[in-house]
């Protein structure tokens, strides 16, 4: 996709966001079953993912780790916003690596200890770029990707979470 067909394609949503901008706000879901020994499938919509403990919570493994998969997510949506800005800014890019790094201290999340935090404790995104474009123009499509990642600025920003719960 080019900059036009990339322009002639959200032009409309714009517009119609902006005209009504009630019809921006979408919700997006996930859902998951409780599977076999600790593990959750969760449905992409593409494919069953299955999760489970990482092998430095006593996993085996064999089924996926639900930190890669936030990781995953974080390089997903860089690459992809990435992708767009270049193309919206004429940025030519031969060729591009997402890379998402996380620190972990898993005494947190296996109640070792109370002063280690349950979750990431750091985060890295990095970006190796094959390109003739300008330092400037790099800069310009570093800053406007992270400013457009979805994914990014919601780890940037937390967003409020409300916890349901529903027996059945």
């Amino acid at each position: 996709m080019n900059a036009e067909e990339l322009k002639l394609v959200q032009a409309p949503l714009k517009q119609k966001y902006a005209d009504e901008p009630d019809a921006a706000v979408i919700t997006l879901s996930a859902r998951g079953q409780i599977g076999e020994g600790i593990t959750c499938k969760v449905d992409t919509g593409k494919a069953i993912a299955e999760a489970g403990l990482h092998p430095a919570t006593g996993g085996d493994g064999t089924s996926l780790c639900s930190g890669d998969m936030l990781l995953e997510a974080l390089v997903a949506c860089a690459g992809v916003t990435l992708s767009a800005v270049a193309t919206a800014i004429g940025v030519e890019l031969k060729d591009a690596t997402v890379i998402a790094e996380g620190e972990l201290d898993f005494r947190g999340t296996l109640a070792v200890s109370k002063e280690a935090p349950v979750g990431f404790r750091s985060l890295r995104l990095g970006f190796e770029l094959d390109t003739d474009a300008s330092s400037e123009q790099v800069e310009s499509l570093i800053k406007l990707t992270e400013r457009y990642c979805v994914v990014y600025q919601t780890l940037l920003n937390t967003p409020e979470i409300e916890v349901e719960t529903s027996t059945v």
